[in-house]
């Protein structure tokens, strides 16, 4: 058993912990959570708010649930998407996933 523990500390009862090694620890791993975790996901939060908040009448979208349209009409929190000739949706804003490059719907056809 004296692989583990050294006979000192086995007979000095051990060394108390150093609290403040236990602090600058912690304070560690919050800091590689926020750079790992947080922060990546604040960038992309920002750039889906800047790309909903520039959707335009023609922009060719593609929505979370996959269906790809052009946009026809824009309001405050919804757009109206055109998915097919004559047939349009009501789609929230914030469900667009994508931007598609102009022409993309022509190119698919």
């Amino acid at each position: 058993m004296n692989f583990f523990i050294s006979d000192a500390m086995a007979q000095s009862g051990g060394q108390a912990a150093n609290p403040m090694g236990s602090f600058i620890f912690i304070g560690i791993f919050f800091v590689i959570m926020y750079f790992m975790l947080i922060r990546p996901q604040q960038k992309r939060m920002k750039a889906h708010n800047e790309m909903v908040g520039s959707l335009a009448v023609g922009d060719e979208v593609i929505t979370n649930g996959g269906t790809l349209g052009s946009i026809v009409a824009v309001d405050d929190a919804f757009i109206k998407v055109e998915i097919a000739p004559g047939t349009e949706i009501h789609v929230q804003k914030s469900a667009v996933a994508k931007v598609l490059p102009k022409g993309t719907i022509k190119s698919l056809k």
